[in-house]
């Protein structure tokens, strides 16, 4: 997969200081006071100490919404002032950013993107453009997708790229568009095979060919193997296992529960241990695309990536971020433990992870084959943006409305009142349950898993316990045959741990493990904290200057 820059630029030190100074006079919303200490993973209620963050006040959000409406304008859009290429490039990551957060329904809009699309059938576009580009396929999939009629002339682009653009990823990105539009299954079989015909070594691009084989796999579904299996299985032993139950339908919330290292199921007042987390693209893009759905599969836990700096508060809020790897990515100290570095290995030792009679199961391959493609830095983190930050959130979605989509990441709930003070926030309750099963630098897995049933609630904790009851002893443990050969044990054991509010209000007192900080390589892909410098742009007088809003949602 071509590499793609998801990162808007830092802002640069004279706009810091312009904004600081019109913070006073509630023109501009963005910076925050000092960081709260992020030190402890401390329990949540509305405390007159909690500090408040200017920029999760109502006056700073609404500034901030009015300020991107007005980006959204037929001069802004205009290719003769604007042209695509690398002078104006920055000009258009922020549009194109606020097109996708605000989700205007303008012919001139409509207008912008056919222009940008129709390059995809171009040969020789400079690098700049190719970005360009990316992203306005991205955006586009998003609102063709949210109004397929409003935005038709976006889905004859998508046709256009199938048969005429010389790029495998762009082809794979229009097949994926056009499938999840509702195109008929025989007219998307006839696409497939014409682009197998255009691209004989369509097998050497992963986006082509995870998207032919998914398209391939609808026409006969595979059943769902017995979830009680999966949720007996160990990848390693002596490792935490969290599982991320989801619908097919990722605009419903997923369900979370936590095994400890001893393979016993964490409770709290009785019940299994469980926070509600959104696993949805803001793109609607699939998973085996940048910025796409988070993938279903196997995912390396280890520690936390300290919380960003109050600059990217927006993005992720204000507490750590649990680090995440899948195959293939660089980092991971140890991705099986007793073999050290990335997983490396074939699709055949990827699925000896997984219990036999799930190895089959091509859903949850998915996390290899998206690191295999580059797909990286999944995290999961929560957020400070207000709830109704997306405009192209579904109101038919009601439970999820109060948490927000990302790029990728596993999204946390977290609120703000009106005058910014902290009212709620999920990720202290997961940083604390991962610390006190796992340790200080708690090391483990995650495994994402969509259970395709037809409705708009998430998995119940009360089916969960009938799958998980027979799970109560280390003799009922199965683990992969591979990881069990490479595990080194443990010194020590680990009692059952059940989480009653005393526990969570003796951890609260506790630190939270800060893994060693790799902002060195957070330049890539969804759930990075680093942007690179901005670049000055040329300015107009009559059009705003685009403000770099942050990109790692």
């Amino acid at each position: 997969m071509r590499p793609f820059l998801s990162h808007w630029q830092v802002i640069s030190t004279r706009k810091k200081i312009e904004a600081i100074a019109l913070v006073s006079l509630l023109v501009l919303g963005g910076l925050t006071l000092k960081p709260a200490t992020r030190s402890n993973a401390r329990s949540i209620s509305t405390s007159p100490t909690e500090p408040e963050k200017v920029q999760a006040t109502s006056t700073a959000r609404i500034l901030q919404r009015q300020k991107q409406e007005r980006q959204i304008r037929p001069e802004n859009y205009n290719f003769e002032q604007f042209p695509v290429g690398a002078e104006q490039e920055q000009h258009w990551k922020h549009l194109l950013w606020t097109t996708a957060i605000v989700e205007p329904k303008q012919p001139f809009v409509v207008e912008a993107l056919n222009q940008i699309l129709a390059m995809t059938t171009r040969s020789g576009l400079t690098d700049a453009q190719t970005r360009t580009v990316d992203m306005a396929m991205k955006v586009a999939n998003q609102l063709y997708l949210g109004n397929s009629a409003f935005y038709s002339a976006l889905g004859q682009r998508f046709l256009d790229t199938i048969a005429q653009s010389p790029d495998p990823e762009w082809v794979a990105n229009s097949l994926s568009s056009l499938a999840k539009g509702g195109m008929q299954p025989s007219e998307l079989q006839r696409l497939a095979e014409k682009t197998k015909a255009r691209f004989p070594q369509w097998s050497s691009n992963i986006s082509l060919q995870t998207t032919l084989m998914d398209i391939a796999n609808s026409v006969e579904a595979q059943s769902l193997p017995p979830l009680k299996d999966l949720l007996k299985w160990e990848v390693a032993a002596d490792q935490l296992h969290l599982y991320v139950l989801c619908r097919s339908d990722r605009r419903i919330l997923c369900r979370t529960i936590l095994k400890d290292r001893n393979g016993q199921w964490v409770r709290q007042e009785g019940k299994l241990w469980s926070v509600p987390l959104l696993l949805e693209s803001i793109h609607g893009l699939n998973w085996n695309f940048t910025r796409g759905q988070t993938p279903q599969g196997i995912y390396r836990i280890e520690s936390v990536v300290p919380a960003a700096e109050d600059e990217y508060f927006r993005a992720y809020g204000q507490f750590p971020l649990v680090n995440l790897f899948v195959p293939f990515e660089a980092g991971a100290k140890q991705f099986i433990p007793g073999t050290p570095g990335t997983f490396g290995g074939s699709l055949d030792q990827y699925q000896a992870l997984l219990p036999p009679s799930w190895r089959a199961y091509r859903p949850l391959q998915q996390s290899y084959w998206a690191g295999k493609a580059g797909r990286s830095l999944f995290r999961i983190h929560g957020s400070g943006e207000s709830a109704d930050f997306f405009r192209g959130k579904d109101k038919n979605y009601p439970d999820s409305y109060n948490w927000n989509p990302t790029l990728g990441c596993l999204s946390a709930q977290e609120l703000y009142s009106e005058k910014g003070k902290l009212l709620h926030a999920d990720m202290p309750k997961i940083l604390q349950a991962l610390q006190m099963v796992g340790g200080k630098n708690f090391a483990g897995y995650l495994i994402v898993v969509d259970v395709p049933i037809d409705q708009k609630k998430p998995v119940a904790l009360e089916a969960l316990e009938t799958f998980v009851a027979s799970h109560s002893t280390n003799s009922t443990k199965k683990k992969s045959p591979l990881a069990r050969a490479a595990t080194v044990k443990r010194s020590r054991s680990l009692k059952l741990v059940s989480l009653n509010h005393s526990n969570v209000v003796k951890l609260a007192n506790q630190p939270v493990a800060i893994a060693p900080d790799r902002s060195n390589r957070l330049n890539d892909l969804p759930g990075s904290t680093v942007s690179m410098p901005a670049m000055n742009q040329p300015e107009s007088p009559a059009i705003d200057h685009l403000t770099p809003l942050p990109l790692s949602y």
